[in-house]
């Protein structure tokens, strides 16, 4: 068993989709968010998109990072992490404008005071105004916050986000075919919308993250940061401290800051494509829960998906990797090391796609290919070895 699964959390969600296996799927089976007819107006030319996503236990980081550092600051990134979790997947079925969003806060009063409060939401509100520079209109919906000590042992920030959309302009991934190729998206660096460099990890794995990287005092310092149920063999087993400095190859930063980087969106870059390229966009796929096999849901049954030109993932994998003892495959499944969208498109276009996205600061490249397959298969490579799905 992965130290993953001993911590409580499943990469791969195995126990939520057999839970769900029986809803409706929607107007699209491989579309990344579930589309509904237009149940709000009844226009059969229109769709309905909710989706609701969350920092997830980031928030446990930012908790650990503001409580050594009294940095209250940290948690406008935690706000970041829970709308771009649903922005980014609103994305990738062709919605980037017109969007509503609510707000789900659930704190334990007696740790998480009003400052920090007030940092998530300001920190919400200052997101959307920068999208809003860059023509994404997301209006804020308010939402609940409720103290709820008894069930949360320190703070809990999740949203919702939804949009109603023309069909003719959804992106439903049943274009992708065998032929297309796959330019990646980079989730680390520093882009033109970006105030600092940011590390790529995002808001996926950080339960594996948190408790392979950091050191043990952690977890003595702060007993509410974690499940007192765990095996101690399982928590905060780290050799470092947030406060550690690392080379990113782009200047010193520190362990904590790494951890933390808000999640990059991706919606300055896809607004344009969505608008002036729609026709080279076959398919989209933000690497989230699951990684690099994230795709594995959302393709046709009857392809291979390609992976052999991915990033070389940057410094915070390598620390994650060394810290855990985890193996390639593992890492692959759990984070989207260094590449988080995929845009599936006809190798014509790759150019032009990758033009746009250079354009903002966004590195873009072609990562791999689609080709047909009897059944559907995945093959990365990562530099040092070739993983088969």
């Amino acid at each position: 068993m992965s130290l993953y699964s001993k911590r409580g959390v499943s990469a791969q969600k195995e126990e939520v989709h057999a839970a769900t296996e029986k809803l409706d799927k929607g107007l699209y089976e491989k579309a990344f968010c579930k589309i509904y007819p237009d149940v709000l107006v009844g226009d059969a030319g229109w769709a309905n998109v909710m989706h609701a996503d969350g920092a997830g236990t980031k928030s446990i980081l930012a908790y650990l990072y503001w409580r050594e550092t009294g940095d209250v600051s940290v948690w406008s990134g935690i706000a970041q992490d829970a709308i771009v979790m649903n922005l980014d997947d609103l994305l990738c079925v062709g919605i980037y404008d017109q969007l509503a969003f609510s707000s789900t806060i659930d704190r334990n009063k007696t740790v998480i005071p009003a400052a920090v409060l007030s940092e998530v939401i300001n920190g919400s509100q200052a997101f959307f105004d920068t999208m809003r520079s860059f023509g994404i209109n997301i209006t804020y919906m308010g939402g609940e916050t409720a103290d709820v000590g008894d069930v949360v042992r320190t703070i809990a920030v999740n949203g919702t986000m939804t949009a109603r959309w023309p069909r003719e302009k959804l992106v439903t991934n049943e274009k992708i075919k065998p032929g297309n190729v796959i330019v990646g998206l980079a989730s680390f660096g520093k882009t033109h919308y970006e105030q600092d460099y940011n590390s790529g990890l995002a808001s996926n794995g950080l339960t594996s993250a948190r408790h392979d990287v950091l050191k043990k005092e952690y977890g003595q310092k702060y007993p509410e940061t974690f499940e007192p149920g765990l095996p101690d063999d399982v928590v905060y087993i780290g050799p470092h401290r947030m406060t550690d400095t690392v080379d990113t190859g782009n200047g010193q930063t520190t362990i904590g800051k790494l951890l933390l980087s808000p999640t990059r969106t991706f919606a300055p870059v896809l607004k344009v494509l969505l608008e002036q390229h729609f026709d080279a966009i076959n398919g989209l796929i933000h690497c989230s829960g699951g990684g690099q096999t994230k795709c594995m849901k959302y393709v046709p049954d009857q392809v291979k998906v390609i992976k052999d030109q991915l990033f070389t993932p940057p410094v915070i994998f390598d620390i994650i990797q060394k810290a855990s003892g985890a193996d390639a495959r593992e890492m692959y499944q759990v984070f989207n090391m260094g590449t988080r969208m995929e845009i599936y498109t006809n190798e014509k276009d790759a150019d032009t796609i990758i033009g746009v996205a250079t354009a903002l600061g966004v590195d873009a490249r072609v990562i791999g290919r689609v080709e047909a397959s009897e059944k559907q298969s995945l093959e990365i490579f990562t530099g040092s070895e070739t993983i088969l799905f």
